[in-house]
């Protein structure tokens, strides 16, 4: 399989794909033309925000099996035609989660101490304390929407601090032990600070306008390391004017080329990014809240397994890897879970205990499974976000591999892998809404 990678990674990216037998070709200074003149001699193309990858382009690329770009987000590509075109699309926000996450605190606590301000005027000679006197993290509450891979991320990182987190988000049931999920209104009513973590879609152009700034309960601060253009800026700039918002660390900005090297390539600078470089309560940095030494080798990394994951040399996707392997649960709601279970053992013969009924079969290969059956009290949470009465269990071969592929492919992965000494687990969506437990079992726990 023939790859074109069209800006510099870190060397591991060519070096592993050059291993698992792929063949590599770097552009990184040919046109968009020119490029699109030669497309159509490859099967896959890295990419990270060279240009757009738009339906001319598509068009052009009769051969390509997929698109990697090496960051979080796809907003650069044509998703939908892509999609249309059987073309794999695949990001990495696994690789950058924790830098961005690290970014995020570290804008929070400088603006809360004023130490960009006091750094400044100490260095031209003035100490000035009562102006610098800061706040403190403990006590507040931090609102965060978008809870996904950077959400959950910086979430994790506000554990150490004596703090309240709320986050909201599209899909439902994404909250974990870091963040408790709420409307976008309860978010509004309660946040002191308000972490941006959401992709640049057309449910989130301009999100951050005067109307939902003023939807918010009390002053705020804000903080935006995911896309300059979910927030309108001149309705910042007069929130920040009003008082509103005490403070804004800004990571992107709603004026980046998608290149985000040149900001003002004719020389005009808007006003309102005018006010934001004058003002002592901005913070801003050049998009590299996900851009650390160790995150440019991890976004890589990511990509290189994903590609393999999907591909294997010049071989098509891996149709031998074994996915379900089994039914492993069938779990239902019950008003009275006790008594059912009786009922089942009294009327039917089956061997219960607190859990339901365990069944044993051996596979194809002999080995001893079991598959459970087991109903749980109607107002159990462990369904959601799926409405339905019942949830299933599949026994898989390996978890990790699994879930990887999913992702690639665009499936709904609810929060993060669990393990125990009874083996992992899982959790997806399917295109209903039904939640799918996925659990690689150690069957020999239960004997």
């Amino acid at each position: 399989m023939n790859i074109l990678h069209l800006d510099s990674n870190h060397p591991i990216l060519l070096q592993q794909l050059q291993q698992a037998g792929f063949a590599n070709e770097e552009d990184f200074f040919s046109s968009k033309a020119e490029v699109e003149a030669k497309i159509h001699q490859y099967q896959g193309i890295v990419i990270r925000s060279r240009f757009k990858i738009d339906k001319d382009f598509l068009d052009r690329a009769r051969n390509l099996r997929f698109i990697a770009r090496v960051g979080a987000g796809l907003e650069s590509i044509d998703v939908e035609y892509a999609a249309a075109k059987g073309i794999e699309l695949i990001a990495a926000p696994e690789g950058n989660r924790n830098a961005v996450a690290e970014h995020t605190l570290a804008m929070l606590l400088s603006l809360f101490n004023k130490l960009n301000k006091a750094d400044r005027e100490i260095r031209s000679g003035h100490w000035n304390r009562e102006a610098n006197r800061g706040h403190e993290l403990d006590g507040k509450t931090v609102g965060i929407i978008g809870y996904g891979n950077m959400g959950k991320s910086f979430a994790r990182k506000l554990r150490g601090f004596d703090v309240h987190v709320l986050c909201h988000d599209i899909l439902q049931g994404v909250d974990d032990g870091n963040a408790r999920q709420v409307t976008l209104a309860e978010l509004q009513q309660q946040a002191d600070v308000l972490s941006l973590h959401v992709p640049w879609t057309p449910l989130t152009d301009r999100m951050v306008d005067a109307d939902f700034i003023d939807a918010f309960a009390k002053p705020f601060w804000l903080l935006n390391t995911s896309r300059g253009k979910n927030i309108v800026t001149a309705d910042l700039v007069s929130a920040l004017q009003s008082g509103k918002v005490l403070g804004a660390g800004l990571d992107v900005l709603e004026y980046e080329k998608s290149s985000f090297e040149h900001l003002f390539e004719d020389g005009h600078v808007p006003e309102a990014f005018r006010y934001l470089l004058d003002s002592d309560k901005v913070l801003l940095s050049p998009h590299i809240a996900g851009w650390t030494f160790e995150s440019h080798e991890q976004l890589a990394q990511v990509i290189v397994d994903k590609i393999k994951a999907l591909f294997s040399g010049n071989s098509v996707q891996e149709t031998e890897m074994r996915r379900v392997t089994g039914i492993g649960g069938i779990f239902f709601k019950s008003k009275d879970p006790k008594a059912l279970v009786a009922w089942y053992a009294r009327h039917l013969g089956l061997k219960t205990d607190a859990y339901g009924s365990s069944f044993w079969w051996k596979d194809a290969d002999g080995n001893d499974c079991m598959t459970q059956w087991s109903p749980f009290k109607d107002d159990t949470k462990y369904f959601d976000p799926s409405e339905k009465a019942f949830m299933q269990n599949f026994r898989v071969a390996n978890l990790d591999k699994l879930l990887a592929q999913l992702k690639v492919e665009g499936v709904a992965v609810i929060g993060e892998p669990e393990r125990f000494d009874y083996g992992s687990f899982g959790w997806i969506l399917d295109p209903e809404g039904n939640k799918i437990e996925l659990w690689e079992p150690k069957d020999s726990a239960f004997q």
